[in-house]
């Protein structure tokens, strides 16, 4: 829900700001397109909206598969279709075009099975043998057509969103039905399929036939599509939405989900900058708009964002840093056998700023003179960093085999690491001993200060 609202307020915020920045006749062009007063607006955006749904559903389950390679290969695989369509009619038939297209994409993937199953080649290998090869093909098969078609090709190559007509839109509409429908009924062998074929098969799953059924779609979708976007950047709408989508979540649901809602926002800015813009090509414009939203989940996504990683990464080494403190304070005190609890941070290595950061965290807290001491929370955290250290020592010198002196540079990382579910693992394992290769007493969290004291007297 947060990011729903997020998403929502960067979008308001987004159309205010380039309202503010845009010239009067672009402004004016925006609130046109905003209130939906133009017939082509409103004729052209249901079948982007569908594009956009459609192909990040189907993005989804060839990122989910590492199979997003085969995305490009199609849509460059339609082209001979294409030409091989105005070759057989000498028109711009739509129904010839798309079916050639159609024959064209699902002989591709078929071709790039084959290749896969026949021989050592790895997917990607095949896929871009069949890829160059229809491509090429398709490029020999345009320089036979007349000059008078050839001015046709650009509408497939490159795309024309702004032109989508009634019947564009209902074979849109058809395709991304398709799809809902059948990934909705076999959603659970879509999933096997994506994450475990081989259990799929045990249980009896017919993984070939979904495979087929998820290559039909896709060539579908790549095929009502190429008119919106061009056969060169459908591929992009197809893998685009989908991988960020996976940048928020690991569960397929929700990624098809998301991957939808991607895709149709992406449409949406794409039409809505080409429209405001007034030259702007949708095709490219909608696809480099799905590139943006994907560099914005990279840096801002609370899953892998990079952003996140960072904040994240800092504050682990501030905290490690602070556990260094509190065991250089430690050993100071236990070389004092605990007698006297304060202390001066240049006696523990440490600096005011790490003291200050200690008491802000209220490990610490500050004394007269200058001096400093432990609160009990901190006590107890400093005991956990040594036991941590010691018990991880003797772990490496009884178990691993490792000489006493070469324990304490591994011990220094995993310290920070070990979890109480592994302590206590390691507690049973030694035999919950009371000392470190050293002779040194492990800590408990049991421990106070006037309880170890005692012990030295």
């Amino acid at each position: 829900m947060m990011n729903v609202r997020l998403t929502r307020t960067l979008v308001l915020a987004a159309l205010v700001l380039f309202l503010a920045g845009c010239s009067g006749e672009s402004r004016d062009r925006a609130l046109t397109f905003v209130t939906l007063q133009d017939g082509l607006v409103r004729a052209a955006l249901p079948g982007i909206l569908l594009l956009g749904l459609n192909c990040g559903v189907l993005g989804t389950l060839l990122i989910a598969r590492r199979m997003t390679m085969l995305g490009d290969t199609l849509s460059h695989a339609v082209l001979p279709g294409i030409a091989g369509g105005f070759l057989w009619t000498m028109t711009k038939n739509p129904v010839a075009l798309l079916a050639g297209a159609l024959l064209t994409g699902i002989l591709s993937s078929l071709v790039a099975g084959w290749i896969m199953n026949g021989t050592k080649l790895k997917p990607d290998a095949a896929q871009s043998v069949v890829l160059t090869v229809f491509f090429a093909a398709g490029i020999l098969l345009i320089k036979l057509l007349p000059d008078g078609n050839k001015a046709g090709i650009d509408r497939f190559l490159y795309g024309q969103a702004a032109a989508l007509d009634a019947g564009e839109t209902v074979m849109l509409a058809v395709a991304a039905g398709a799809t809902l429908l059948t990934v909705g009924l076999g959603y659970r062998g879509f999933l096997l399929m994506s994450f475990d074929p081989g259990f799929g098969r045990s249980a009896g799953l017919p993984v070939r036939g979904f495979h087929l059924l998820q290559m039909f779609l896709t060539t579908l979708a790549v095929v009502v599509s190429m008119q919106a976007v061009g056969v060169i950047l459908v591929a992009g709408l197809l893998v685009i939405p989908g991988a960020t989508a996976w940048l928020f979540s690991g569960r397929l649901h929700r990624v098809l989900v998301l991957a939808a809602i991607f895709g149709m926002a992406a449409g949406l800015a794409g039409a809505f900058l080409s429209y405001a813009g007034d030259g702007m090509a949708m095709g490219p414009t909608l696809v480099l708009c799905a590139g943006i939203m994907f560099a914005g989940a990279f840096l801002l996504s609370p899953r892998y964002g990079m952003a996140r990683r960072f904040v994240s990464g800092w504050l682990d080494r501030r905290r490690i840093q602070r556990e260094d403190a509190l065991k250089s304070v430690y050993r100071l005190l236990e070389r004092r056998d605990f007698r006297e609890a304060a202390f001066l941070p240049d006696d523990a290595g440490q600096d005011r700023g790490m003291m200050e950061s200690l008491a802000r965290h209220g490990l610490a807290e500050s004394l007269s003179a200058g001096t400093w001491k432990l609160t009990g929370r901190g006590f107890r955290h400093a005991s956990r960093v040594v036991r941590n250290h010691r018990l991880w020592e003797l772990y490496l010198t009884r178990r691993a085999g490792y000489a006493e002196d070469h324990v304490h540079d591994d011990a220094e990382e995993m310290e920070h690491l070990l979890a109480e579910e592994n302590i206590a693992h390691l507690m049973g394992v030694l035999g919950h001993p009371v000392a470190d290769p050293h002779g040194r007493r492990i800590p408990t969290e049991a421990d106070t200060m006037e309880d170890l004291a005692s012990r030295h007297e």
